[in-house]
């Protein structure tokens, strides 16, 4: 697509502030000067680190070097957003930076909002003296969920909207509508903000559970070093989940729990947490290319708002059906590589961390999409198949997992432009359609596969395995032990 191709899909007419300058800030900002019209003189980039800032300069971009922090962020931030006339625009793609409490400072000005992750203060990941309960995603939700409670309304902010959490919710409901299709089931699409209709039309559907199955395939030219970390999209950010509990929404169907499984007793309950760190904890999944594979159940957002979203209540208002869903992610072969020394050390993340950036990658793809289960045709993918190559071609500072996350970010702001007054939102409660089709033209092929692959496939084999053959898709049979 030739660059006078790429629409124009409004104008932002107050400041600009993104609040972090790494990879992913890095090649979303090309993607807001091609799709929005702003003042440029009235856009800032805050980062405490210079990596970036030739990219910055080069774009005639102010940057500041400045960190985000709980004490400062107020007197900070306050005159950079509501500098001058119109609606501003805050675009937090950091680490280490309050995303509830920088919504709430940007709700208070007037000023949209997104991010890709809820993120804490620095510090909430390590804290020796929290529990585990204390440090999962599920408990960072609750306090974006208690101040959507306590602040309805308002100005728009987006949470958690990047390739996953984020695209992958938009591609739950697509996979849906293919799959009753496919079925001939003549059922009614329910309408992009019907929740309850979305839980009863998975519900009908037979979904279990979903996995987001990705593989990265994307290779380094040159091999990996010792004692460095690396990986295709942020170390630090990739790092600090890994050594977050291993976490999952928690379905209705599931018969069997790990023993060292634990359940929350506030908010939705639509989750579960292991005791043990999900950058080392294995689980059976499935996706095109590969087939079958390991892949780490990592915890993310989605994992638990997927399963909260579609969940169907009784009368009683307990939950009558709930898919499990959770993260399979298998990483780029020298990101294995790097969680494997840093678990042989203790869990004592490498001296240097390093971004594969576009340039020192020769070849591979990042295939990021849901695996519906359970189901009468089995199990169906549904997702991006970007190819490095592509990624090249469509935009600059890319790598194939960057751009999945950058488009989502593009479409995640043009839905919050052209509805600027819908409060506080999750990825799930956005019109699907229309983010789709705005971030569509950056993730090269998206397919669907059906496929037979059951977690029982080939077991048991020579050793014996505590499985459930009655019922292939239980988390019993999924989870390696």
């Amino acid at each position: 697509m030739a660059k006078q191709e790429w629409p124009v899909y409004g104008e932002i007419t107050g400041p600009i502030v993104m609040i972090g300058f790494g990879s992913i800030g890095r090649g979303t900002l090309p993607l807001l000067e091609r799709h929005f019209r702003f003042d440029r003189s009235r856009m800032v980039i805050v980062d405490p680190a210079e990596t970036n800032r030739k990219f910055a300069d080069e774009c005639g971009i102010r940057f500041l070097k400045a960190a985000v922090t709980q004490d400062n962020h107020e007197e900070l931030l306050t005159p950079l957003l509501s500098e001058g006339e119109g609606q501003g625009f805050c675009v937090n793609l950091s680490v280490d930076t309050s995303s509830v409490e920088l919504m709430k400072l940007c709700r208070r000005l007037g000023v949209l909002y997104i991010d890709t992750v809820i993120e804490p203060w620095a510090g909430f990941y390590f804290d020796p003296s929290a529990d585990n309960a204390s440090r999962t995603n599920y408990a960072l939700r609750e306090t974006l969920l208690r101040e959507k409670r306590n602040a309805p309304g308002g100005t728009t902010a987006v949470s958690t909207c990047g390739a996953n959490p984020g695209m992958v919710s938009w591609f739950v409901k697509q996979a849906l509508i293919n799959l009753a299709a496919d079925m001939k089931l003549d059922v009614e699409t329910p309408a992009a903000d019907d929740r309850e209709a979305w839980a009863q039309f998975m519900r009908n559907l037979g979904v279990k559970g979903i996995h987001i199955a990705e593989r990265d395939t994307q290779r380094a030219k040159k091999p990996k070093p010792m004692d460095v970390f690396w990986n295709t999209w942020s170390v630090e950010g990739f790092v600090a989940e890994g050594l977050q509990p291993a976490e999952l929404g928690w379905g209705t169907h599931e018969n069997w729990m790990p023993d060292n499984a634990r359940s929350h007793e506030e908010g939705s309950k639509a989750g579960i947490f292991l005791e043990q760190p999900g950058a080392n904890t294995r689980v059976r999944s499935w996706c095109p290319t590969p087939g079958p594979q390991y892949g780490y159940l990592v915890t993310h957002n989605e994992a638990i708002s997927i399963s909260d979203y579609f969940t169907v209540h009784g009368k009683d208002g307990k939950p009558v059906y709930r898919p499990t869903c959770h993260y399979a992610y298998h990483p780029c072969n020298d990101a294995v590589l790097s969680l494997h020394e840093m678990f042989g050390a203790g869990g004592k993340a490498q001296p240097e961390q390093h971004v594969l950036d576009e340039d020192e990658l020769v070849d591979g793809a990042d295939e990021l999409g849901v695996l519906l289960y359970g189901h009468d045709r089995n199990a169906y993918w549904y997702g991006s198949q970007l190819t490095l190559e592509e990624a090249r071609e469509l935009a600059p500072y890319q790598n194939a997992t960057g751009l999945q996350v950058s488009s989502a970010v593009l479409a995640g702001m043009v839905w919050a432009l052209e509805n600027p007054d819908k409060g506080i939102v999750e990825a799930d409660e956005m019109d699907f359609e229309r983010c789709l089709e705005v971030q569509m033209p950056y993730l090269g092929p998206v397919n669907g596969y059906y496929t037979d692959w059951t977690p029982l496939e080939g077991r048991p084999g020579l050793f014996a395995e505590d499985l459930d053959e009655n019922d292939p898709w239980q988390f019993r049979n999924i989870l390696v032990r």
